[in-house]
């Protein structure tokens, strides 16, 4: 119920998957409760795109799935180029109730989410262009 609220008040939702197979199993499911939704009760809902979490580059299965999830959804789909990796302080900081930038800001996480950051604004100063262009 916290989702389907969540994304019936939400301009746009990110969709974060971690590079696992039941992770890419149950965004099928997410894919269908948000489209549900745009049906229903949100039609400005916007889908900004999935960030791969938790990515663990340095083994087989995990590259293997991230591509599966490149080749499944990236045509439909915008995939963030920033992936956010594994790292043992992302679980220690969430253990401690602290943020990744107070918990260890000059961490790969920490590296990582201020290039999300960065890609965010990039689309959407893009965006903004196209909307201006097409004004005029």
């Amino acid at each position: 119920m916290i989702t389907l609220n969540a994304l019936t008040t939400a301009d746009s939702v990110i969709i974060l998957v971690q590079s696992h197979y039941l992770s890419a199993k149950g965004l099928e499911h997410l894919l269908k409760t948000i489209r549900k939704v745009q049906r229903q009760l949100n039609p400005k809902l916007n889908i900004e795109g999935i960030l791969l979490t938790i990515t663990q580059n340095r083994t087989n299965f995990s590259k293997e799935i991230t591509e599966l999830l490149k080749e499944t959804y990236g045509k439909n789909i915008y995939i963030f180029q920033s992936e956010i990796p594994y790292s043992i302080k992302g679980v220690e900081m969430s253990a401690y109730g602290k943020s990744i930038f107070s918990f260890e800001p000059k961490g790969k996480i920490a590296k990582a989410y201020e290039n999300l950051t960065k890609e965010v604004l990039e689309i959407e100063r893009h965006r903004k262009k196209a909307n201006i262009d097409i004004i005029r």
